[in-house]
């Protein structure tokens, strides 16, 4: 066993490590490759919609924290005002309201319940 000091934002840890073979050092890259193929397909379908919304609306509605889609509130062809809920977030355990920026039309929902999105993604467009 060796131990560490480790200096995390300014914590200071002490850590010990146990010795091992090796063999679990070579498992690790292992299951990074079976990671990645996985995602890719998952970013794939979400390039499609975007692509096809580029002259949807001309204004876009965009996620303000990384997260969840907990819940589409609004549908295309909507009327909404303005503070009206399109889209519900889930992030770090609280349900955030993307809403409405002005009063409008929906002009197509780029997202879907349960999509993972970030920061700036756009989730809608409006007219």
């Amino acid at each position: 066993m060796k131990n560490y000091t480790i200096t995390v934002n300014g914590n200071v840890y002490d850590v010990t490590v146990e010795e091992g073979t090796g063999s679990a050092a070579a498992a690790a890259p292992a299951a990074a490759p079976k990671a990645a193929p996985a995602a890719a397909p998952k970013a794939a379908p979400k390039a499609a919609p975007k692509a096809s919304s580029s002259g949807a609306g001309s204004v876009k509605v965009t996620a303000s924290v990384p997260g969840k889609v907990f819940k589409v509130d609004a549908a295309a062809g909507q009327s909404v005002k303005t503070g009206d809920t399109i889209v519900t977030l889930e992030a770090m355990k609280m349900e955030i309201p993307v809403v409405a920026p002005q009063d409008g039309t929906i002009a197509s929902i780029e997202v879907a319940a349960g999509d993972a999105v970030e920061n700036g993604q756009v989730l809608a467009t409006m007219n």
